[in-house]
């Protein structure tokens, strides 16, 4: 007999939910096909995540080669290569995107390089005009940054294009106030940019703890990046030497090299076909998925950010393996979205898990909050004024930590153990009779009062 469908499984989109789901469907033993129309590794490897996080390691040196004088090192003035970071970061990227491809050949999945859309529950339709059916269909085609509608803002850029440029610049507007927008403005400022964050509302980071965000806003200031809250952009005008003109509303006009939206991110829906098959998406694009991952169409599923549930690579890979052990490893698995630890790679960075003070006392009503706010001990010695915030926050009728957040030194590095902790369940007790470990900045997680 033959099989009633060309593969068991068909993934649109190699980004890291779908190569996840790819490769363990297939260790699993089904057929499986993965159709990627630009690169294998998908926004976090080949755009986003590691080549940010690259250039957050590259900027900081600014400050360590400061830092190191009074360190007793005879630092010269050092001049900044852009083209050789972003040569080397764009290397590294190459080679992820070469084993990521290796990873799904070793375990014998078909990659088709071109578009595919749905044109049935079971059926895509490839860009070179071929159809090919599949007993599911996972949708995993992640999001992309949204633009802005303005006179003149074809002349601005986004994280996609940003790892791109020839030339390093010296004036940066941002437009936008989350996470992408505050990591690039710390990036451009210590490579010696000017750096102005222009953002709608007056807060910046929403979702993350308010003391944790205002002393990030606190740091960034006294840096020298400027901010302009509750503005719009009006206008963008390129002039003949190539500078940008902006103009904002309520607000005198800068000038600039760059003009950046960091302004969220939008599911990849559009043009994919999914209304062929009654896939229902919400009203940002995103596909409507249940617990399973499964959309209104049985055959369709979708994981990752075209689902707008939380956009991060590893809930996107826990949700591709899931999918894949719960479809074709005949082992029912869901996601558990509770307590997930995110950063902010910003300069200081910031991190966080679990709920912040205003959910956990809107949640619980009565919680304690315990801090610690100091300077850590390298930045004494090498007179820099910048100070870290820890901050947990407990139940006050079971002491149980239900938010743990941090600014500070390699605060991203400290919390992924903590986080553990909090997932846990653990108590403040818990953490108090915690041996500290001396001298850290880690310790002040068990010292807080």
């Amino acid at each position: 007999m033959t099989a009633p469908y060309d593969y068991d499984l068909f993934v649109i989109g190699a980004g890291s939910g779908g190569v996840r789901a790819a490769r363990v469907s297939a260790a699993h033993g089904a057929r499986v096909a993965i159709a990627e129309e630009f690169r294998v590794g998908g926004t976090c490897v080949i755009r986003g995540c590691v080549p940010k996080k690259l250039l957050f390691y590259g900027a900081h040196f600014a400050e360590d080669l400061a830092d190191a004088r009074c360190f007793g090192w005879d630092v010269p003035d050092c001049n900044f290569d852009w083209p050789r970071l972003r040569n080397n970061v764009l290397a590294e990227v190459d080679r992820l995107n070469a084993a990521y491809t290796s990873t799904l050949e070793s375990h014998r999945v078909e990659i088709i390089e071109q578009r595919a859309i749905v044109c049935g529950p079971n059926s895509v339709r490839l860009a070179d005009g071929r159809e090919v059916t599949a007993g599911r269909l996972l949708i995993a085609t992640g999001a992309r940054p949204q633009l802005l509608d303005f006179p003149g803002a074809e002349h601005a850029i986004t994280s996609n294009e940003v790892f791109h440029l020839a030339d390093l610049p010296k004036r940066v507007v941002i437009a936008g106030a989350g996470y992408i927008a505050n990591e690039f403005a710390g990036i451009f400022h210590e490579l010696g940019a000017k750096v102005t964050l222009v953002n709608r509302s007056d807060q910046l980071l929403r979702g993350y703890d308010e003391q944790i965000r205002d002393r990030l806003l606190q740091i960034s200031l006294a840096k020298g990046i400027q901010f302009r809250f509750n503005r719009t952009f009006k206008s963008i005008e390129k002039r003949a030497d190539g500078q940008l003109h902006v103009e904002l509303h309520g607000c005198d006009p800068m000038d600039a090299d760059l003009v950046m939206f960091a302004t969220g991110r939008v599911p990849n829906t559009d043009g994919l076909g999914l209304e062929t098959a009654g896939v229902a998406l919400n009203a940002k694009g995103a596909v409507h998925a249940n617990a399973a991952s499964q959309s209104t169409c049985a055959s369709i599923y979708a994981v990752g950010d075209v689902t707008d549930r939380v956009q991060l690579t590893p809930v996107a890979i826990r949700e591709g393996q899931a999918f894949a052990d719960s479809v074709f490893g005949n082992k029912p698995t869901t996601v558990d979205y509770s307590c997930i630890p995110s950063a902010v790679f910003s300069h200081p960075p910031l991190a966080g898990v679990g709920l912040t003070e205003g959910e956990a006392k809107h949640k619980y009503g009565s919680v304690r909050v315990f801090t610690s706010d100091f300077r850590a001990m390298k930045n004494v010695l090498a007179g820099r004024n910048e100070r870290g915030l820890y901050k947990m926050i407990c139940d006050s009728e079971t002491n149980r930590i239900v938010g743990l957040h941090m600014i500070g030194p390699d605060a991203p590095e400290i919390l992924q153990a903590a986080a553990i902790a909090v997932k846990m369940g653990a108590t403040k007790a818990d953490f108090d009779a915690t041996v500290a470990l001396h001298p850290t900045m880690a310790e002040e997680l068990v010292l807080m009062r």
